[in-house]
């Protein structure tokens, strides 16, 4: 990738204040087909300013000043591995808070609470946090398994996978360092008992959470190569809003395949309608889109 100048000439230096010139339709279509093909997501023509912005932010950093040579770099440059998945972090990686969507945990939490005690006593609890940007989701789930393990009397039997199709993303998710912020609005307990001052006002999640938490790199068009199996939650909000409503479908039906007898789908509110996925039935709920995979076995 190329480095970001820090001494620019005074040509350079103006050209990095211009604004960039608005992108022409064949421009944006040729991006919007770039995206989709190699990431699933899908922009509409009222995101095109997003997109600019975007773009023209990474393009002066780099010094590149056209949206078509920068569009050539990535497809075809000599570091177009390096700078498309720097180009992705910017355009998928979204704000998220631990606790985001309470209705959608509280009822993670219900369902591990009236399973089988000699289940949970006999094989560990793996759940899978899809789209899980920075980790907050993933932490959030690792927490709340952890306090129904121990409401049960359990030992805490569990782990917990985030992945992403971002590199930055997966790798400060790894470092479990937050700024204090995203804790705002998060019960006091909760924070005193998995978290601790960290430099910086940040802070930083407890080792007996973070050792229970992986994460790896996954791109959801490439959901028939994943290697999780017989997951018995599986958390995926906020993500499928940016496919379209077929590929939604698939990727519903991908996820499905990875779920255990009797495991949960959690989508977000809204993300797939007027669809029944095979082999799942509602969760009957007014505030949380949520799925059970149907039990063929006995477990």
């Amino acid at each position: 990738m190329a480095e970001t100048r820090n001494h620019l000439s005074p040509a350079e230096g103006i050209w990095s204040l211009r604004r960039l010139p608005d992108m022409d339709e064949a421009q944006f279509n040729q991006w919007q087909t770039l995206l989709e093909h190699r990431t699933g997501i899908t922009l509409s023509s009222g995101r095109k300013s997003f997109l600019e912005t975007n773009l023209g932010i990474r393009m002066r950093e780099i010094g590149c000043s056209s949206y078509q040579a920068y569009y050539e770099k990535i497809v075809s440059g000599p570091d177009a591995v390096v700078e498309w998945s720097t180009l992705v972090d910017r355009l998928t990686v979204q704000e998220t808070r631990f606790f985001r969507d309470p209705d959608a945990f509280r009822l993670v939490s219900d369902y591990v609470l009236t399973r089988p005690r000699e289940t949970l006593k006999r094989r560990p609890l793996e759940a899978w946090s899809v789209g899980c940007s920075t980790g907050e989701e993933p932490y959030t789930l690792a927490m709340l398994l952890n306090e129904s393990m121990e409401g049960l009397s359990l030992q805490p039997l569990f782990g917990v996978t985030g992945s992403d199709i971002s590199k930055p993303a997966i790798d400060k998710a790894q470092s479990g360092l937050f700024s204090a912020r995203k804790l705002m609005g998060m019960d006091d307990a909760m924070k005193a008992r998995y978290f601790r001052p960290a430099e910086r006002n940040n802070v930083e999640i407890i080792e007996s959470i973070r050792e229970r938490v992986c994460f790896t790199r996954l791109n959801v068009l490439d959901l028939n190569h994943a290697p999780m199996h017989g997951m018995n939650i599986i958390f995926c909000q906020n993500l499928l809003i940016y496919f379209r409503r077929w590929r939604r479908r698939e990727i519903v039906k991908r996820l499905a395949e990875r779920l255990a007898p009797g495991g949960l789908l959690v989508l977000g509110q809204g993300e797939l309608t007027d669809w029944q996925p095979p082999g799942l039935q509602r969760v009957p709920s007014e505030h949380v889109l949520a799925w059970i995979k149907r039990q063929t076995d006995e477990e």
